[in-house]
């Protein structure tokens, strides 16, 4: 039996050259940003509620940190998945932020410029498979950097990615009334956390090594849950973003997955036909039947929101005094239609840096009600210190 073979040659000529991008065709609205906090299931006022916002440091409705990559027509993905590889198909596999203390608000924009970096190909359950990441560099109207975000994309042969769908997971598992009332209620803990937090400052003298902080869950998840999700990227709303020109064919997506998905033409003759949700690589998120032709077994959710739980899970809990200035989140399996959420974290170190912020460093996981890891990482929180 031949040995499979993924010829990655093709992105060579790409890397550490910068490619094109999509633009939003006018400045950030308010509404640009609930709508992204409602997408992520983020129950924070800060980024809503303008009579709460007014009392807060801002004095007005924010951005949450993870709003730069709602501006961006691939999650962060596209400077990850150029150069052509025959007969693939593309899952996130993970991502790496480093925060600038530059809040956004409505009236800016965000743009991002985009770098491929490297790859390495490695061998996987699902054959050899291509790491491949790429920069993306966000920016506001002033060119003040916001963000930077290095992605990971995993690319593999699309038969032996079809091939590797576990059937025993075709069906959403079933959850009693009293079991989605006790889901509520840990759901409840965690906001119950922000509301009591308000506007107060997370003193980084009052936290410990070995704290956890508190778990918040969130689902079960729906098609109608994952659609919400991909209606808040901005690129998603028809018009909103002038769009780059690409093929899809180009990456070596196979045809049934490539489609006209962010065609700039095509937006012109029948928007459902480029908007993603309907047609084209991301429609296996909301359609179990093309799902499984990438290798998952039902509705699936987005990697850029698994790293945006991430960053907003972090953020919420250090409050609008503090902020995440750097995480790394590697995704080891998808939220699935049906499954629901977790997210933990446990303090594990406290440091000063060289430019005196004081820090908390954190391990965090996500995982599904069985105990199945979807990410892991690490993360650094600055906290204010105590006067005196």
């Amino acid at each position: 039996m031949s040995k499979l073979v993924l010829d990655c040659s093709d992105i060579d000529q790409y890397l550490d050259k910068p490619i094109s991008s999509s633009r939003i065709r006018e400045p950030i609205s308010n509404n640009d940003i609930r709508r992204w906090a409602q997408g992520m299931h983020y129950p924070n006022l800060l980024h809503y509620d303008p009579t709460y916002a007014q009392k807060s440091r801002y004095g007005k409705l924010v951005a949450m940190q993870s709003f730069p990559v709602a501006m961006d027509d691939g999650m962060g993905t596209s400077p990850a998945c150029v150069g052509f590889i025959a007969d693939s198909h593309l899952l996130f596999g993970g991502d790496e932020w480093w925060f600038e203390d530059q809040p956004v608000f409505g009236g800016d924009w965000i743009h991002s410029e985009r770098i491929p970096f490297d790859y390495v190909v490695k061998d996987t359950k699902l054959g050899p498979t291509c790491f491949q990441r790429g920069d993306n560099f966000y920016r506001n109207q002033h060119g003040q950097l916001i963000a930077k975000q290095r992605s990971t994309a995993m690319r593999y042969n699309a038969a032996a990615g079809a091939a590797s769908v576990d059937q025993s997971e075709f069906n959403d598992p079933v959850w009693t009334r009293e079991e989605l009332e006790a889901l509520e209620e840990r759901k409840a803990s965690w906001i119950r956390m922000l509301r009591v937090q308000g506007h107060k400052e997370r003193w980084w003298d009052d936290v410990n090594i070995g704290d956890k902080l508190p778990e918040r869950v969130f689902g079960p998840h729906s098609i109608a849950s994952f659609t919400t999700e991909w209606r808040s990227w901005l690129i998603n709303t028809w018009g909103a973003v002038q769009v780059r020109k690409f093929d899809m064919e180009s990456f070596g997506y196979t045809p049934d997955m490539a489609g006209c998905e962010n065609d700039p033409d095509m937006l012109l003759e029948n928007p459902e036909l480029t908007d993603g949700a309907y047609i084209g690589p991301s429609r296996g998120h909301l359609f179990p039947e093309f799902a499984r032709t990438i290798g998952m077994p039902r509705g699936y959710g987005y990697g850029g929101a698994m790293g945006s739980w991430v960053t907003d899970f972090l953020s919420g809990w250090a409050g609008e005094h503090g902020m995440v200035i750097h995480s790394i989140a590697n995704y080891r399996g998808p939220a699935l239609t049906g499954d629901v959420t977790i997210q933990t974290a446990e303090v594990v170190d406290k440091t000063v840096d060289e430019e005196g912020r004081h820090l908390i460093h954190v391990k965090h996981l996500m995982q599904n009600q069985k105990g199945t890891k979807m990410a892991t990482g690490t993360a650094e929180i600055r906290l204010p210190k105590k006067p005196g």
